[in-house]
């Protein structure tokens, strides 16, 4: 089948609403979004102690942090399907072949990222403001506020990169999810297993998916940066 006909019936399966297909986008969007959702605060929450505290330990944390996000989604996966089978000590939980599963590995590979690109965020903002803001005895919450309402460009990009991260991984959710039809098989998981079978035009409409979001989500974060919304 040549490149132009399997583009011809890929626009064809997203233009007709193919169940299949929309079914497969659903899973993978929500699980994604839930991940994201889950991993957020709490990143957030240690990137700023990371940033604005010292403590013993502290680089070794950073370090490690640093370090996990270079490990391989499927060695995530490992790990995650030997703690959740029947003999891992969370086998009684039954999540393994769930979205929950999906949900948790997604949760374990974003949240490095997050706290490390967003630690970098709040490190680049202006100290002096905070030393004057605790001399003045304001309270560490609306200094945490203010300080992320100044950094809120490089945190919302933080945030899409980890999610443009999650949405995209195909190792840890093939592992842990099973790739179930209708309910954990995801567009990373589609188009690995359509692509191997030789059924193309399913694999490139779920690629023109992904290309969709990250393009929207970019011009999203541009045309907001550009109204001011989130200029630092």
């Amino acid at each position: 089948m040549s490149l132009w006909q399997t583009t011809l019936d890929a626009l064809t399966l997203l233009v007709s609403f193919d169940s299949e297909l929309w079914e497969i986008v659903a899973v993978s969007f929500s699980v994604s979004l839930a991940a994201i959702s889950l991993v957020m605060v709490p990143s957030v929450l240690l990137a700023f102690v990371l940033a604005y505290t010292n403590f013993r330990g502290k680089w070794l944390l950073l370090s490690l942090i640093n370090t996990l996000q270079a490990v391989p989604t499927v060695v995530i996966g490992l790990l995650l399907y030997m703690t959740l089978s029947r003999s891992g000590p969370l086998g009684d939980w039954q999540m393994l072949f769930t979205q929950k599963a999906m949900i948790a590995g997604q949760m374990l590979i974003c949240f490095p990222i997050l706290v490390s690109m967003m630690h970098g965020a709040l490190q680049s903002s202006d100290r002096r403001s905070v030393e004057t803001a605790m001399t003045l005895g304001v309270s560490v919450p609306r200094i945490a506020a203010t300080i992320m309402w100044e950094t809120r460009f490089p945190l919302c990009a933080a945030t899409i990169a980890g999610f443009s991260r999650i949405v995209t991984e195909v190792g840890c959710s093939m592992m842990v999810g099973g790739n179930i039809m209708g309910l954990t098989r995801n567009i990373p998981t589609a188009i690995a297993m359509e692509s191997h079978k030789g059924a193309f035009a399913q694999g490139v409409a779920l690629g023109m998916v992904l290309l969709s979001l990250a393009l929207a989500l970019n011009f999203l974060l541009t045309s907001m940066r550009g109204k001011g919304y989130l200029r630092t």
